[in-house]
Formats: C-alpha cells, structure tokens, sequence
C-alpha cells in the first residue's frame, strides 16, 4: 500500500527575522520519496555563510531560516528505489540538495555549478517549498546529493562537506597537487586550515600567508606549514619571496590587495579566490600580463567530488579543527563565530543534544 503523503514531523531552530537569533522550531520534512534518502542528524557545522543568512546580508534569506550545509547523520529509511544506501549507513549532506540533472554542468559532474542549483537551506525545492538545513533531527534527501561517511572519519567533521570541499576542489582542478609545488594559503580560518592539510597531504610545500603574526606558530607547529609571511612584510617586498609559488589558496572575505599575492606567484602561476569580499576588488592587470598569471575562483565540488574528497581525507587522516557545541549553545557559538573566537569551526552535537521539550 502506498504511503499517505502527509509530511514527517521535523524539529529544529530557526531564525525568524533579521535579528538572526535562533530559536526552537517545529516543521515537516516531505515523506521518504522512492528516491530519498530520510536520515538523523548527528552533527552540523556552523559555516560564517551561516551568519549572513540569518542576518538577510545577502538579502535573498527566507524566514523562517533553518541554517545548517555540513550535516552527517545515520540513515533511518530508504525509498523503494534507492540504489546507493541503506538503513544504518552512516551518510553526509553538504551545501546542495538538488539540481536540474540536465544540462552540460549537471553531465560533467559539476552539480555545484547548475544555474538551477538547490541549496541545502534557504533554497527553493522543486514542489516549491522553502528547504530547511541541518540545525535539525531529520533530513530527507535524494540520494543524489547523499555521500558515503567513511566509517573512520568522525562524524564531527562535517565541515568537511563545505569547508573541506572548496579549499579540496580549486586543489585539484587548477592541478596544485602535485608533490612538490610550492602552495601559499592566504588567511588561516575555517576554510585556510583546510587548505593547508590537504594541500599537505599532496606532497606539497606550504606557506601560510597572514596579517596576523600571531598565527606563525599555530600554522607551523599545529597544521604543519613549511613557512609562514607576514602580509605587512610582503607588501614591504620580501626579498625572495617574488616569483615563488605555484599556486595560492585566497581565502580571505575582507577586502584587501592582490597585487602583493600576484608578485608571489611564479610564471604561469594561478591565485584561486575561495572567500567572498562584499565589494570588488582592484585586480591589476599588468602583472598579470608579465607573468601569464591566472586570477580564478572556485566554488563548492560536485557530487563525485565530494565524495571522492572525504574519501580521500578518510585515507589521510584529515579532519577540521572543530569545537564541539551543544544545541542550546547555538546562539553563543554564533556571537563568537562573529568575533573569529573559535579555532577554526563550530559543530553542533545535534543527535545528544537537540531537545524537544
């Protein structure tokens, strides 16, 4: 007998103005499709996109807001054509939850890049509703856009499904991961920390790049950077330092100059923006023409990568440095998020700690 197609009861917080405070929230989740995937959550990271959703900073929020694109949980049901998982599996969700299937980026594996792209939260799902994300107990999700959770990754490193992937992703597309490169990792944050593991685990040599001093230690003695500049040093001209990366990570979202980050880069050498500055920035075309030099950005990976990255960390060992917070704890982690006042992500213990009273 076919289900009724009353939806699942859903539990979480939301933010239901600008004011961005969170709160706790009864929703409902659509039945477990013949595709779907319904699973627990046991964990979510927090992401710093998380902040200007909330915030309507984007101006496109939708409230009420239930945030959360690095989930992990345990499957709980399958539909009946569901090929790729089954009851028990331990499973991840990241930034998108549907695309058209379609056209050119859909067939390449590059989901990530579909104009018609749904987003984990704040998204619109194809029967029209509003998609709601992670800071909840359940989650129903084609299995499409469901990874494989390596059962030796802890399931608290769920910010490797936004973090992980887009510092893991420009990596390898725009091939700086080969053994032996010189990578330089601007800003040492939720996504910079990342950038430098993997970028390790490639064989690489790797310097991080910072207007914060005190950072030296932490990025060499902690991540495990070769080297460590100063931005103020480099825009005085390190002697040395011109013309001597293969490659560098841009991670920074405040708007500062690229033209000190241009002069590090060999010939033919590629600066890969990750973060998002609010306002344009100056990109100076001279040294560009010089050098044959590559100024290019990078989003999220698509389904196949993502996969094939937490794999890949699984095998490497590689997981983010994450605090671990209760629920109620929420609105606090966000407060300090705004700050910079975590090393170098929160995650919500959301399977022990989500209370429904």
């Amino acid at each position: 007998m076919e289900k009724s197609h009353e939806n699942v009861k859903a539990f979480g917080w939301a933010a239901r103005d600008t004011s961005g405070v969170l709160s706790p929230f009864n929703f409902s989740r659509r039945v477990t499709g013949e595709k779907d995937v319904q699973f627990k959550v046991m964990y979510c990271g927090i992401c710093h996109s998380d902040l200007h959703q909330l915030k309507n900073e984007w101006s496109n929020s939708i409230y009420p807001l239930v945030p959360g694109h690095e989930v992990v949980g345990v499957v709980t049901e399958v539909g009946s054509k569901v090929e790729k998982f089954k009851i028990g599996d331990k499973v991840g969700v990241g930034c998108l939850v549907g695309s058209c299937r379609k056209c050119e980026n859909c067939d390449n594996d590059l989901e990530n890049y579909c104009p018609d792209m749904i987003l984990t939260y704040n998204g619109v799902d194809t029967d029209g509703t509003t998609t709601y994300g992670g800071y909840s107990d359940i989650m129903v999700t084609n299995e499409h856009y469901v990874v494989h959770w390596p059962e030796n990754l802890p399931m608290e490193a769920a910010p490797l499904l936004c973090a992980g992937i887009t510092t893991y992703s420009p990596l390898r597309y725009y091939g700086l991961d080969k053994p032996g490169m010189h990578i330089g990792v601007v800003g040492l944050g939720g996504l910079g920390h990342m950038a430098v593991k993997f970028a390790k685990a490639f064989g690489t040599k790797v310097t991080v790049i910072s207007t914060s001093v005190s950072k030296k230690d932490e990025a060499i003695d902690r991540l495990g950077a070769d080297s460590f500049w100063s931005v103020v040093t480099l825009t005085k001209c390190r002697s040395g330092a011109a013309g001597s990366l293969d490659g560098i990570i841009d991670t920074v979202s405040a708007i500062h100059p690229l033209l000190p980050l241009i002069n590090l880069l060999k010939t033919n050498g590629k600066l890969v923006m990750v973060g998002a500055p609010e306002k344009p920035l100056e990109l100076p075309v001279f040294p560009l023409l010089l050098g044959r030099k590559l100024v290019a950005g990078s989003g999220i990976g698509g389904m196949k990568e993502t996969q094939e990255m937490v794999d890949f960390a699984a095998k490497h060992n590689i997981t983010p440095d994450v605090e671990v917070v209760p629920m109620d704890y929420l609105n606090t982690a966000l407060e300090r998020l705004l700050k910079l006042d975590v090393k170098y992500r929160f995650v919500l213990d959301i399977g022990n700690t989500l209370n429904k009273n």
